[in-house]
């Protein structure tokens, strides 16, 4: 089981650690919410739990807690810039559907 991370989440990634001055890397799980049951978290790590499974890509930590790398396996992490939108992706091979605001999946 494992998550991937493309360059540019990554550089995105590190620039904001670097901009928040602390931080192990970031949390990436799921939670129930949205009308398709389901939403990505992210957020920063200050404290590696035991329970975490730690992915490494182009210096960057990513943290994913067990029941959350259930949903998320496979899932590719990126980051674009389209016009004055920008934000993270998330390729998961698992969604079987997504909400019609796209905040939310179903597997």
């Amino acid at each position: 089981m494992s998550i991937s991370v493309t360059e540019p989440a990554a550089r995105h990634i590190r620039s904001q650690l670097d901009q928040r001055g602390k931080g192990e890397g970031i949390r990436l799980g799921v939670k129930t919410s949205g009308c398709s049951g389901m939403a990505y978290v992210l957020e920063f790590v200050d404290e590696v739990a035991p329970e975490d499974r730690v992915f490494e890509y182009f210096g960057v930590k990513v943290f994913v807690d067990p029941k959350s790398l259930l949903y998320i396996d496979g899932t590719e992490l990126d980051f674009a810039k389209e016009g004055l939108n920008e934000g993270f992706r998330f390729n998961n091979p698992n969604v079987k559907g997504e909400c019609g605001c796209g905040e939310s999946f179903t597997v």
